[in-house]
């Protein structure tokens, strides 16, 4: 008899396991113009067709299931609508937003679940501006990597998260705690994981951050903008430290991005063989030959220079160490930029949100068709160019056959109108729609 029961509940499994295969959800998006990819033309009157989480065809016309010879799928009518593959920010802080009314010494009042309760609305304010995946630069390993696990879970609403966790940097330098007593700042854990001093150090520091479950390496090479120290934006790890954190990344399968500002550190970084700078504030020609020697890509954050700005002008509270940093750094940033665009620098795209205000993103596409670019080659920074920098180009980055089903749509042509990707008015993401 126990035989007997046992090969029934085995038949019953193969069945049920069956069943789940047979009837995979089945989407249907009817889309009026897509943009498969940013290398192709766009293509007007097509049907979508999504399997589970993944795209499955792109058909010429409006087919039906019958058509189709599906037995049941939900369908979306986006026949007056544009239609993208789901962007990509490459640089984000999804557990805060800058707010010149905030509480100074909230820090020492709130707990990591603070954090992760607030992150909750800036995650979902960033998957409803069309985001579909971020790449998060710096934040507490105890708060960024616990919410991208509910993301992945589907516990909460928000896009893809890849994430550097805690960032590497000397003591005292751009991510090492500032403006207060050494005691409270070592009581704190200061920088966090990530503050090491030299190249021995450094390399125990990339292996800890690492252990904490980082997807990439983020490293300070120079002194930053809105640290309150008056100690510049040169650079700030020695030559030999900058090699262990990188050769030791890369032996682990990491990426390793580097925010830099000066030229120097700038140059250094791409010597040490950072995949990626952030921001690259001071460029010059010599620079932009390091870019193309070691094939590493910019990631300009324009929105990151142009809020600032605007911040210095209206915050009377702003420390003079910042405000003075800003007034120096920001407008160097637009002319930078348009130096790397026109000696071909690979650019990704990347705001630097928790600066500005998450979901506000795509004001970034403003600013780089503003300074040069045109609509086709911003999008293609933040999908194909994006994609690659992740290592995700299998996955993500075009709606190619095979891909995850991460789409969005707009009213108009965003070739004709690059505003229009400030409002985004559908979302997918891995075949799950998160706004209509």
């Amino acid at each position: 008899m126990k035989k007997i029961n046992l090969k029934i509940s085995t038949l019953s499994v193969l069945s049920l396991l069956s069943t789940f295969v047979v009837n995979a959800q089945t989407t249907l998006i009817h889309a009026g113009k897509v943009l498969v990819g940013t290398e192709q033309s766009v293509k007007e009157q097509q049907t979508l067709v999504i399997e589970g989480n993944k795209i499955a065809a792109i058909k010429a016309g409006y087919l039906t299931t019958q058509q189709l010879d599906l037995s049941d799928a939900d369908v979306f009518d986006l026949k007056n609508q544009m239609v993208l593959p789901g962007l990509i920010d490459m640089h984000v802080h999804v557990t805060f937003e800058r707010d010149a009314k905030r509480n100074p010494h909230q820090w020492v009042t709130e707990y990591e679940a603070d954090y992760a309760l607030r992150s909750l609305k800036f995650l979902k304010h960033t998957v409803n501006a069309g985001f579909t995946s971020v790449r998060d630069l710096g934040s507490s390993y105890q708060v960024i990597f616990p919410l991208k696990r509910a993301v992945e879970r589907g516990d909460i609403v928000g896009p893809r998260i890849f994430a550097a966790g805690d960032m590497i940097t000397p003591t005292g330098g751009h991510a090492d705690m500032h403006g207060y007593r050494r005691d409270i700042t070592k009581a704190t854990e200061g920088g966090g994981l990530g503050v090491c001093d030299g190249a021995d150090d450094c390399t125990r520091a990339v292996r800890d951050v690492i252990k904490s479950g980082a997807d990439v390496i983020k490293i300070t090479a120079t002194g930053g903008v809105l640290s309150n120290t008056a100690a510049g934006v040169n650079q700030q790890f020695t030559d030999e430290e900058l090699s262990a954190i990188v050769n030791t990344a890369h032996h682990l399968g990491r990426k390793v991005t580097a925010h830099a500002h000066g030229t120097e550190g700038i140059k250094a970084a791409l010597r040490a063989g950072v995949d990626s700078i952030e921001h690259g504030s001071f460029l010059d020609k010599d620079t932009v030959k390091l870019f193309k020697k070691q094939d590493a890509y910019l990631v300009p954050t324009l929105l990151a220079g142009a809020t600032v700005k605007e911040e210095v002008l209206n915050n009377p509270n702003m420390p003079k160490a910042i405000a003075e940093k800003v007034e120096f750094v920001a407008p160097k940033m637009e002319e930078s930029f348009k130096l790397a665009l026109k000696n071909k620098v690979k650019i990704a795209f990347g705001t630097d949100s928790g600066v500005s205000k998450h979901g506000d993103n795509a004001k970034e596409f403003e600013l780089l068709v503003k300074y040069g670019m045109t609509p086709k080659q911003a999008i293609k920074s933040a999908t194909v160019e994006a994609a690659k920098l992740l290592g995700q180009s299998h996955n993500l980055g075009d709606l190619s056959v095979g891909k995850q089903a991460d789409i969005i749509s707009v009213n108009m042509n965003v070739l004709d109108n690059i505003s229009e990707l400030s409002q985004v008015q559908f979302v997918m993401k891995g075949g799950k729609v998160l706004k209509q």
